[in-house]
């Protein structure tokens, strides 16, 4: 084992200056991570007041100033927009003179690759697309959570060491990603994260109507159980009345579910009719017993068109 000392980030001279473009919950504390390996943050662009909180907390005394500015002072720049506002950006920094020839533009979204950054390409800057797959709340945890978090990288092959490099500096996996593939797989982590908020936030409102006084307590080792599961065996962790075929439990379900929450039925639904064909292919289902279940599932989106 390597006793050594290692130096102190903040004793390193720094390597680069990181700008920040879009003070949202993720370009903070992406620049506050590089800043621990030794990278220099110099400017940020915020305009809500949320955002200028949020860079004040993480980055504190890095000055805030319009985008362009952002970019003529820095070596690296992070493009931490919406995705819908990512291309008019990056086309509007290009024509404009702003993109400086060598320079590191990363930007963070998961549906896009490196080629949305073709205008500033054209004007001589280095493209990497580089997509952490974590939540982020904008509080000083979100640097921590990058420990061992995966990104998914998309570069031209010539800057792939660097953005891989960049990836392990923030603490993180790099994860190679086809241009392509950018759209599939920023669809599977929506719908894994994103989606599974909206069903334990469903679920803790429902446990709340039944009387549970600490629904989040309850879930929580549960959902934990549950994840850990999945994650190690797939379908084959499968449980509950949709996979086991108990067409009268699920029925039951639909029946309380339209008294008491009628907005969550189509979900129910739906996530019900996916677990019954998983559990079917996966031999857990079996055949006899689908039969009934399809039905009563059928019947519930009847219920919905009436």
């Amino acid at each position: 084992m390597n006793t050594t000392p290692q130096p102190d980030p903040k004793d390193r001279p720094a390597r680069l200056t990181v700008g920040v473009v879009g003070a949202g919950r993720v370009g903070p504390a992406l620049a506050a991570s590089l800043r621990l390996a030794g990278h220099r943050p110099v400017a940020v662009s915020a305009v809500s007041d949320a955002s200028r909180r949020r860079a004040g907390q993480l980055l504190p005394d890095v000055p805030v100033m319009p985008p362009a500015e952002v970019l003529q002072r820095s070596d690296l720049v992070l493009l931490t927009v919406p995705d819908d506002a990512l291309p008019d950006l990056v086309t509007g920094l290009a024509e404009t003179g702003s993109v400086r020839p060598g320079q590191l533009l990363v930007h963070t979204s998961g549906r896009y690759g490196a080629r949305v950054l073709d205008p500033a390409l054209r004007a001589g800057a280095l493209p990497l697309a580089l997509h952490p797959a974590m939540t982020f709340t904008g509080t000083p945890v979100d640097v921590q959570r990058l420990a061992g978090c995966s990104f998914g990288v998309t570069a031209p092959e010539e800057l792939r060491l660097a953005a891989e490099a960049l990836v392990i500096e923030m603490g993180g996996e790099p994860e190679w990603i086809a241009e392509e593939n950018r759209p599939l797989y920023h669809a599977a982590l929506a719908l894994g994260a994103n989606h599974l908020v909206t069903l334990v936030a469903q679920s803790m409102e429902l446990l709340s109507a039944a009387g549970v006084t600490a629904p989040d307590r309850m879930l929580g080792p549960l959902l934990g159980a549950a994840l850990d599961n999945a994650l190690r065996s797939g379908d084959a962790a499968l449980t509950g009345p949709v996979a086991r075929g108990d067409a009268g439990t699920v029925a039951a379900h639909v029946s309380e579910l339209r008294r008491h929450a009628p907005q969550t039925v189509a979900g129910y639904l739906a996530m019900a009719r996916a677990t019954a064909d998983r559990a079917l292919a996966h031999g857990l289902l079996k055949p006899e017993l689908a039969e009934d279940l399809l039905g009563v599932l059928a019947d519930g989106t009847e219920g919905d068109a009436r």
